[in-house]
């Protein structure tokens, strides 16, 4: 069966996201004060081929952990459905 896998990747909240900071600041600029705070991530589409949804989030368990994220300093989540 076919799925796409949907993830998200975010800094993890404890950390200082310079990217984000300087979209807020560039935000404030444009006079849009009242954006408080913003967080920059990924999101990354997976196309993949499984027996089971459960397969394909498995599957796509492993690419988060061994190659999408740094565990370290990012945090992600996921939703698979069938294509």
């Amino acid at each position: 069966m076919k799925f796409i896998a949907h993830i998200n990747i975010m800094p993890l909240k404890e950390l200082l996201d310079p990217q984000g900071k300087a979209v807020n600041n560039s935000l404030h600029n444009l006079g849009l004060t009242g954006v408080n705070d913003v967080r920059v991530g990924k999101h990354i589409h997976l196309s993949l081929e499984a027996q089971t949804k459960e397969a394909a989030e498995d599957m796509t368990r492993e690419a988060c952990k061994k190659l999408l994220a740094n565990q370290v300093m990012e945090s992600f989540d996921f939703t698979v459905s069938e294509a």
